[in-house]
């Protein structure tokens, strides 16, 4: 699914030039669930974001299926994100104004869906997720553990050929976070191919295969 080569990202500053990736190779899967640790400053939400085409890679090679990312314009890579990616964050990155059933119709939106297919499909993933009853909730009535619920539909209704997942248990309880946990293995048994960014050793150990970084490298 994805093949990724020699990639580098250097941040340039005035006067400093940081390395975040150097010279990383990896594969990806087609349904495999990988998790990507390291410690902080390591490279990994920098490799998450040049996943996702949200960071641009200095060198290297990026291909997602037969396409070559590196070939894409600004605009493409926006429009091909919105289709095939889903994301889910440490902080949840819900919008307060909205409530429940809009924010997770708002990739829906994007994707310039007529009003019932948006309906339709934001009320599956309302069941899936257990939270039909919060349809109308604003984000400030909900827990820490329903919130990443919500964001955790707001990822699945496009049924994305991707998810990546940034510390999506950083922010809850142990029983709220392993309720995360479960729901991203029910996804990637129901055929989502999954990269998680975590420091728990425990949710690492649900996934495929761990990739270490250190230092912007992998090293195991």
């Amino acid at each position: 699914m994805i093949q990724i080569e020699n990639l580098t990202r250097v941040f340039y500053t005035e006067d400093m030039k940081t390395t975040a990736l150097s010279d990383v190779s990896l594969q990806i899967l087609e349904k495999e669930f990988v998790a990507i640790m390291g410690p902080s400053g390591c490279g990994k939400s920098t490799l998450l974001n040049t996943l996702g085409l949200i960071d641009r890679f200095t060198e290297g090679i990026y291909y997602f299926g037969n396409l070559n990312m590196q070939n894409l314009s600004p605009a493409q890579r926006t429009e091909f994100r919105r289709d095939n990616i889903g994301f889910i964050f440490q902080n949840f990155n819900l919008t307060d104004e909205l409530n429940v059933f809009e924010n997770i119709e708002l990739p829906l939106r994007y994707q310039h869906r007529d009003k019932l297919f948006r309906k339709e499909a934001v009320e599956r993933v309302l069941e899936r997720m257990g939270i039909a009853h919060r349809r109308r909730h604003k984000v400030s009535q909900l827990s820490g553990g329903q919130q990443q619920r919500v964001a955790v539909a707001r990822a699945l209704v496009t049924n994305p050929r991707l998810i990546l997942a940034d510390e999506p248990t950083g922010n809850l309880d142990s029983k709220n976070g392993d309720e995360v946990m479960d729901m991203l293995e029910q996804l990637n048994e129901d055929g989502t191919t999954i990269v998680m960014v975590t420091h728990s050793i425990a949710n690492s150990q649900r996934a495929h295969r761990i990739i270490n970084l250190f230092d912007g490298k992998i090293v195991s």
